[in-house]
This record gives C-alpha cells, structure tokens and sequence, in this order.
C-alpha cells in the first residue's frame, strides 16, 4: 500500500458458544499493525467477553447496544475507537450467523427476500510491483474487472497502469486506489492521467479522507469517488453518502460493527445514487460474510477478490467462478462449512475459559 507493506497473512477467529453447545465463528480485521492481533486478544477476552458471559438476548440489536454503549466511550479515552469497532464487528457477525443457523437458512436470506447467486468481482490489487504477472493472474482467474494500486510516485503509477492497460486489454474495467496517498491538489494532477488509461473510478485519493476534500476533488475532475473502508459505524458514512461525487461506500464488515452496521449503511444508501461494495481483504470468513452481504444487496456491483496468494481464504477460494464472479452459497449461516484444517500448522489459538 502507499502507507506500508503487508508482510504476512494474519486471520483472526472469534467463537461465540450459546448455552445449547453450538458455536458461531466470525473474524474480525487485524491486518494493520502487524501486532494489531495482539490487542484483540485483550480486547476479545477483557473487554467484550465479561459483557456478554451469562446474559441472554432477544435480538441481535440489544447486543450491538451494549457493546457500543458499553465500549465506545472507552475506546474514544483510548483513542482506539477503531479497535473496539473491529472487535465488536466479529461478535455482531457471529450474532447474525447465529441467527440464520438457528433458522435453518443462509445469511443473504435473512437479510433479503432476493438473493444473488452470483456477484461480479474485481481483481485487488495490482501493483506496486510486478503489474505484469498480477494482471496476467487476473485474466487466468477469467475476471472482467481490477483494481491497481497508486501512490507510489507518478511515473512510477504511469509505468503501472500502462503495463496494466496493455495487458488487460481495453475492454477489461481498470479502477484505482491511492489508499490516501495524495493531497486533493495531487490527486487532481493526477485524475488526466487515470482518464488516459480508463480508469473509472478512484478509491480513497486524499490524505484524511475527508468528504470536503473529496468534494474537492471530484468538482474539479468529475472523477467518481470511492471510499469507506476506514470508517466505523453507519453514522460516519452519512456525510459521504451526502457528497453527489462519492458513487461507491465500502464498509468492511470486519471493522465497521459487523453486520448490523453495514445493513443501517445500505439503508442509508438507498435513493441517494450511492452504491454499497463490501471492502475485502481478509480470510476465510469474511470473505463468506461478505459474500452473504452482497448477494443479499441487488445495488451492490462487485465484490473486492485479492489476486495475492492468500492461504487464509483458500477455503472459500473454490467459490471463484472462471466467469468473473463468486458463486453464492446456499447452505444456512455463511453458505458452508469452512474447513481450516489444512491451516492447522500455523493457529494460534487463544482462548480463555470464562469463570
């Protein structure tokens, strides 16, 4: 990324036991810092864990308020709200998981009476290096779309999208992500040449992410905006989802609240031309819940796929079709039994026997 490298593959799992005996898994975002999993295992076990532990709940809603009332102050002392928000994401997932299990049907069906099987996806993401062999992977992976990464020094981001352009071909769809590696006068100076290759939208381009700067931005260059991957809860999107140039949100249900969260975000949506894409760049269960999100969404046009090797979601990898896109499962909860046995080399698992 334009802020730093991601050096290894790290999925972290949370199980929810119900007093029946049965258990619901969910993962929570812990790519960034490189000792961000360390954190949630105190946060996990100190501080969601004691609030849950021995309580029954009607509904997934009174676990998102208590855990939100109870944390969110805390996190702001802390100035971690974006920690608390992502521990918080794996126990509403697992909530929702529940729920679905429980009657016997699949996520997305829970969520909405018209389901997807199928739903477009992108390539993430091309670049800095070897441009080349990652957009050659794309068209053996049979995809129509990709994403490239920017940032990095503009002639080396020209070098990459041409590299990228030539080989994908032109009918292939081309769009880019600076990960908020630009000041708004430096993505401005930047849009032309995204036109020259056919860009059609750019993800995060300013430093801060605010949605002035983004109105900026798009003002100047009728460049459409995409963004949302760094913010937590449905309340930080409203003023994006305000803004005519942000096109498409991306809430990352690893870090935004979970699913709760995202659906008051596709509500919150709806009529304002903005679309709903789940941001995706983690394993195995993620990768299912939000596949569940997407299908259950009919506004949602892709679903993000990392190109990179990525041994944590290989169990779901079969679900890539060679027509660009990912086939939805059918079975209740996520769609399907995930089975992490062929990463039984490299668990860590943490666990902590409540009293």
């Amino acid at each position: 990324m334009s802020f730093g490298a991601l050096d290894y593959r790290v999925m972290f799992l949370v199980d929810v036991q119900f007093v029946d005996g049965t258990v619901a898994t969910a993962e929570t975002w812990v790519n960034y810092p490189s000792w961000g999993w360390r954190e949630r295992v105190a946060t996990v076990d100190e501080g969601v864990a004691p609030l849950l532990v021995g309580r029954t709940f009607s509904d997934t809603a009174d676990v998102r308020e208590l855990l939100l009332s109870s944390l969110t102050r805390v996190a702001r002392q802390w100035g971690a709200i974006g920690p608390v928000y992502q521990a918080i994401s794996a126990i509403d997932q697992a909530f929702w998981i529940r729920a679905a299990e429980s009657q016997g049907t699949p996520l997305a069906s829970l969520l909405s009476d018209e389901v997807r099987s199928e739903i477009p996806v992108y390539g993430s993401s091309l670049g800095p290096k070897g441009v080349v062999a990652s957009a050659e992977r794309c068209l053996e992976l049979g995809l129509r779309a990709a994403k490239i990464k920017l940032g990095f020094g503009r002639d080396n981001d020209e070098a990459n999208l041409s590299d990228a352009r030539r080989v994908l071909g032109d009918d292939f769809a081309l769009f880019a992500d600076a990960n908020q590696g630009w000041s708004p006068a430096e993505a401005i100076g930047m849009v032309p040449l995204l036109r020259e290759f056919d860009v059609e939208w750019l993800e995060e381009p300013v430093t801060g992410d605010e949605p002035s700067d983004l109105a900026q931005v798009h003002s100047a260059t009728g460049m459409p905006i995409a963004t949302g991957e760094n913010l937590y809860g449905a309340e930080a999107f409203t003023p994006y989802l305000a803004q005519p140039g942000v096109t498409l949100v991306q809430p990352d249900v690893g870090k935004v609240g979970g699913v709760t969260e995202y659906q008051r975000i596709v509500k919150a949506a709806e009529g304002t031309g903005t679309q709903v894409t789940p941001h995706l760049y983690n394993g195995a269960y993620s990768t299912a819940v939000s596949i569940q999100l997407a299908a259950a969404n009919p506004t949602t046009p892709w679903l993000e796929w990392d190109i990179r090797q990525n041994p944590v979601r290989e169990p779901v990898d079969h679900l890539l079709t060679n027509a660009g896109t990912v086939r939805v499962p059918t079975g209740i909860g996520v769609g399907l039994d995930i089975d992490l046995e062929p990463l039984t080399p490299h668990l860590i698992q943490l666990a902590q026997e409540a009293q």
